[in-house]
Parts: C-alpha cells; structure tokens; sequence
C-alpha cells in the first residue's frame, strides 16, 4: 500500500517579515528599549526571541539579551577598525578624551543612585578618574565639554533620562539637571568581558575573534554585515575559500534573512540595502563631503579603468593612484563642480578633499598610502555619477545639492 506524504506546512509568511524587521532594528540600533523609538521593534524582538537568539548566535556568533523592557545585540564589531566611531549629536566623532570620560561615566553609575543631580554625577566621575590614575580636570572646559558628550551619549542609548533641567547647558553654564539612571540598561552596555585583558588591544583582539565554533563562517559573514565592502584580499586562506564555496548560498542567506542585496564579483561583494535603513552613515547620500566623494571616486576610476582591465584578476582587487594623480584628479574635480559646493568646502580645498576622502576610506573604497596615494578598489567602479549644477530657487550660489551655504 502506497503512503501519502503531507506536504510540509507553509510558512508564515507574516512571521518571516516580523523576525526579518527585527533582526534588522537589532543590527541598527544593539540597544532597543521600551520607551524609545525603537519600541514597535522591541516588541518583534520579545515576539520571536528564539529564532532571533539562534540566527545570531550560529549566523555571526553574537550574544542577544531580552529582557521586560530592552534587549541588547552584543555585537563585538571587526576589532581594530577606527571607521565606524561612536558619534556626537553633531555627527563630529568621538575624541579619545571623550571616551575615557564615557568609561569613567559608566563606572561611575554603575556604584551610583538611580537618581542623582549632575553634580553629583560629576563628583563620582572625579572619583572613579582617581581610581583609574587618569588626570581628568572637570573645571576646565575641554573636559567638561568632552563629559557632556558623554553624558549625551548616555541619554541616547536611554542610559540616562533629564527629569528635569537644563543638561544641554551644563558645560557651559553650569546648569543644574537632574538625571533618573536605568540601571537595568547600564548592566546591558558593556559588550566584552573586561577582565583578564592585559590592555586595550587585547581587550579588542579577543572580543573581536570569532568562536571556534563559527570559524570561517562568522568571519566572513560579520565582516559583510558590518561593513559594506567585503574584500576577498583582506580573507584567510580558509576564510576565502569557505567564501568562493558558499558565496552563491550565503547571498540568498542574507537576502532571507536580513533583507539585503549581495552583488558578487570576482573581487568580493557588497552588501545593499535596498531601503536605506539598515546603515547609520549612507554612501551615496547628501552632503557637500559625500558629493565630493562620489565625484573624485568617479573620476579615479575613470582614469584607472584601462590599466585595470589589462591587469591579472588579483592586481584588480585594489588599483593604485599616485599622489600626483590623486592632486590633479582633485583640482580638476574642484574646478569644474566645486561652485557646488558649501561655502567652508569653497574656500578650503584642502579641507575638502580631506572631508571626500575620509568618507571613502570608512565605505572601504580607498586606503590612504603613506606617500598620500590611494589604492581604489574594484568595487568604486559600481558607481557611476551624472552630476548638475542647480540653481537655487532664489538666485544666489549654484549648488550640488539643496543646502544653505
């Protein structure tokens, strides 16, 4: 007698969408608390927490934690990468200064009240410096503009909340505020575990390795998903063959999953996000710097383009542009598109071009020599540029884009 098979049960469609939104709210903000914006998310995130707990602990070896109101995404980053700074409310990234007071912050809340004044913030903060012999002097401006951007910091993660006051004037006028501290968040915070490390780097080092368990896997994986430009140079023996095997298999792992567009090529990938939600610092995007580095990027390829093409498969991966070329390219680009420009940009070329730069060295695209070459790599020729001065509606200085100045 024949048997029947049943068909496998559908999958719920809705639920896929759900687990997807959520583990993208999760990769975009670690921290999602109840009373954030992210709330909508935190719920998703309570809703299909153990699909979610196991697709980033196998997917890229990352600790999730879900608690009543928060859950936190212990993502440990790509080491020793300066690209992706933790950022001011102005977009100017953090200085090392303001680091160390963010850490002597969090120290000092973590023996602290619930709720406490600034200044009694502040006392604790002079106290936990001295604990650490670190000569931090919090009368003086620089400092007590550096502890400001850190208590900032603090607010956006939902560390911190102002009851009442006026915090965004205490560094300057020494206001009064007072602040409730979410201890349940605090706990959360802190990604790798500090103790047994011999010092910063070792800290980084072992918090970054991925777990024997993932091997190659993780690797490559974390390193497309935090960071657009996966490079097969950069890869292992073992991590580019694991990548050269799969690479078919893990772009529709991603496409599932996670919502994203991998492009393969010979010389690695890019991961897109077809929304635009998913990277805090967009490329292309707005902005006097990033339309400058689209134009010189579109100009190097132009002009490395033949070479490349007679080139072997591996001497593509990154293409080399003397300082000369790159100070030609420079001025030829500022010449003809820098009236388009914002008005610091126009009158500080230098500044500029620093500015252009710095965008694409963060996106992956080019590596700074120490002669002031650049290596581009293959993956800049996806960018292809068709650029127009537009006249600003009331007259005035054409631009590039719609922005005062």
């Amino acid at each position: 007698m024949s048997r029947v098979e049943r068909p496998a049960p559908a999958e719920d469609v809705q639920a896929v969408a759900e687990r997807r939104r959520a583990a993208r709210a999760l990769l975009r903000t670690p921290l999602l608390h109840a009373d954030g914006p992210g709330s909508d998310d935190l719920r998703l995130v309570r809703r299909h927490r153990g699909e979610l707990e196991r697709l980033f602990a196998d997917g890229f070896g990352y600790r999730l934690v879900v608690d009543p109101g928060a859950a936190r995404l212990f993502k440990t980053g790509l080491g020793r990468d300066a690209t992706r700074p933790l950022r001011r409310r102005g977009g100017k990234p953090f200085t090392p200064r303001m680091y160390a007071l963010l850490c002597l912050t969090v120290a000092a809340l973590g023996r602290g009240k619930s709720q406490l004044l600034v200044d009694e913030l502040v006392a604790q903060v002079r106290s936990a410096a001295v604990d650490a012999g670190l000569d931090v002097d919090l009368d003086a401006i620089a400092d007590r503009r550096a502890l400001y951007a850190a208590m900032s910091a603090l607010v956006d993660l939902g560390v911190l909340h102002e009851r009442d006051g006026d915090l965004e004037h205490w560094a300057d006028q020494r206001a009064a505020s007072l602040l409730d501290v979410r201890r349940d968040r605090l706990g959360l915070l802190v990604s790798a575990v500090v103790a047994g490390s011999g010092g910063p780097d070792e800290l980084i080092d072992r918090a970054a390795l991925p777990s024997a368990a993932g091997g190659a896997r993780v690797a490559v994986r974390r390193r497309l998903v935090e960071s657009p430009v996966l490079s097969v140079d950069t890869l292992t023996e073992e991590q580019a063959e694991w990548w050269r095997r799969g690479r078919n298999r893990e772009r529709e792992w991603f496409a599932d999953r996670l919502g994203l567009q991998v492009e393969l090529r010979a010389e690695g990938a890019l991961a897109i996000d077809p929304t635009g939600e998913l990277t805090d610092v967009e490329f292309p995007a707005g902005g006097s710097g990033r339309h400058l580095a689209l134009l010189l990027l579109d100009a190097l390829v132009t002009r490395l383009r033949p070479s490349a093409r007679e080139s072997a498969a591996p001497e593509r991966v990154w293409r080399r542009a003397d300082p000369g070329l790159v100070e030609g390219v420079s001025a030829e680009v500022l010449a003809e598109w820098g009236a388009g420009l914002k008005r610091e940009h126009r009158e500080n070329a230098e500044a500029a071009v620093a500015e252009a730069r710095q965008v694409l060295v963060d996106f992956g695209l080019v590596r700074v020599e120490p002669d002031g070459g650049w290596l581009v790599h293959a993956a800049a020729a996806r960018y292809a540029v068709s650029a127009t001065l537009a006249e600003p509606a009331g007259g005035g200085q054409p631009s590039l884009f719609e922005e005062d100045g």
